[in-house]
């Protein structure tokens, strides 16, 4: 048995030298750092196990996310957002007359606003209503989250 022992430290001493050698190209001292290499050896075929098991976990995920993809569906619009709808008079002098689907109506409006630069210049989220925009806001100054709601009283 104690045969047996010999070998295997000398398979283990190989893979420690050659680190050693690495570090004996930047630093002169190379015969102090071999004998402190010795507990770190044991160290090290731990630390190569544990990118193993990273590289098996994520070849998982890989698959995971391949397998959603195959059976991926167009998406189709909900007819509800194509309907077309009625402008209020107030509404209709700032978008157009005709009738048109909300999202339509909300693009057009967007268009306005940054034509007439009504966007607040501190925060963005906010527009500055002229004259045409505060008939259909009621009020001088609206979030960009509350302006899909106002426009739902100038349609039908």
């Amino acid at each position: 048995m104690a045969t047996a022992k010999k070998p295997a430290a000398k398979k283990a001493a190989p893979a420690k030298k050659a680190p050693a050698k690495k570090v004996a190209a930047k630093k002169a001292p190379a015969k102090k750092a071999a004998p402190a290499k010795k507990p770190a050896a044991k160290k090290a075929p731990a630390k190569k196990a544990a990118p193993a098991k990273k590289v098996a976990a994520k070849k998982p995920a890989a698959k995971k996310a391949a397998k959603p993809k195959a059976p991926a569906k167009k998406r189709v619009p909900n007819a509800a957002f194509m309907k077309p709808l009625t402008l209020s008079n107030a509404l209709a002098a700032v978008v157009g007359a005709a009738a048109m689907p909300r999202t339509e109506i909300v693009s057009k409006l967007w268009v306005y606003i940054k034509k007439n630069k009504l966007q607040d210049a501190v925060n963005k989220r906010m527009i500055n209503a002229d004259a045409k925009l505060k008939e259909v806001f009621g009020k001088a100054q609206v979030s960009m989250f509350e302006m899909a709601g106002l426009i739902g009283k100038h349609v039908k």
